[in-house]
């Protein structure tokens, strides 16, 4: 009975605010003030049900927001991604599927974050890359200002530091650019934190796939891009976690092509043992340099 009338009051509410919301402009000041008083109810009003256990700010409904905010998670990550081409076996939206997997336990790790939805739609850049069918791309100016825009709401609803990771390189000067511009600007109100060891330190993986686990790619250089595929070790097997799917694991095996950089990635469990280390590892550095930016 509890959970119904409350229902019906925030219906009710709802339906009250948006009907004189059409008209604001004709409203007197005590009718605006009256809708005022409305939203501010709906808004302190009690969450009904219990929440769900998720990071990602578009799984929650904006009651959990707010209460995952007042319980200390003042922390908004903004991480941006990309879709491009990257051989023949990975799905376009790699990056993405990659930050998929590294937000969530970037988020966990430190305790006190949530990750706004992945940016899927940034600078490409080479425009023989985005020649390739399915590479989608925007301009700097075009991604700048919406990285602006998802900080400035964040900021407007009590998360105190905004952080931007990326996992393209085309990626990196416009979350920097607006890092700074975006301090500049809120003087000390909130703070925003270009991490950029998120995607240079140790960059693709590369020592640690041969110190560590002594896998060694072929040729013998550090580069997401080896004979036109741009994929490796480091995407694959993460990318991997999230769905093998994407890399279309099955398909590959079958045709004896589950291989990459002279590497095999097979049987799939160890593909998947790979990605999970590689997740740890870089969720340790940057989860680090996260820490060290919160206490500059």
């Amino acid at each position: 009975m509890k959970t119904t009338t409350w229902i019906l009051g925030v219906l009710v509410l709802t339906a009250a605010s948006s009907a004189e919301a059409q008209d604001r402009r004709t409203l007197t000041a005590e009718q605006r003030a009256e809708l005022q008083r409305r939203q501010e109810a709906m808004r302190s009003a009690p969450r009904p049900i219990e929440g769900i256990n998720s990071i990602w700010i578009d799984e929650l409904t904006w009651m959990e927001v707010r209460d995952e905010i007042a319980s200390g998670k003042t922390i908004g990550i903004i991480a941006t991604g990309g879709v491009e081409q990257n051989g023949p076996y990975v799905a376009g939206g790699k990056h993405n599927y990659v930050l998929e997997a590294m937000c969530d336990a970037i988020a966990r790790e430190l305790g006190n974050a949530l990750c706004a939805p992945v940016m899927k739609y940034v600078p490409e850049g080479d425009p023989e890359n985005i020649r390739y069918p399915g590479t989608l791309s925007v301009r700097q100016e075009t991604f700048r200002m919406v990285l602006e825009d998802v900080a400035n709401s964040l900021r407007s609803q009590g998360f105190t530091d905004v952080v931007f990771i990326g996992d393209s390189g085309g990626n990196q000067s416009g979350m920097s650019e607006t890092a700074a511009r975006l301090n500049e600007h809120w003087d000390g109100a909130a703070r925003a934190h270009y991490i950029e060891e998120y995607y240079r330190e140790d960059i693709w993986s590369c020592e640690y796939l041969e110190e560590e686990l002594k896998i060694f790619q072929q040729p013998d250089i550090c580069s997401a891009t080896r004979d036109l595929y741009h994929d490796d070790v480091h995407y694959s097997s993460i990318v991997a976690t999230t769905d093998p799917e994407r890399i279309r694991a099955r398909q590959r095996m079958e045709a004896g092509l589950y291989s990459i950089n002279e590497v095999e990635l097979g049987p799939l469990e160890r593909t998947l043992e790979i990605g999970r280390e590689l997740i740890a590892y870089r969720t340790g550095i940057t989860v680090r340099a996260i820490r060290e930016s919160l206490a500059r």
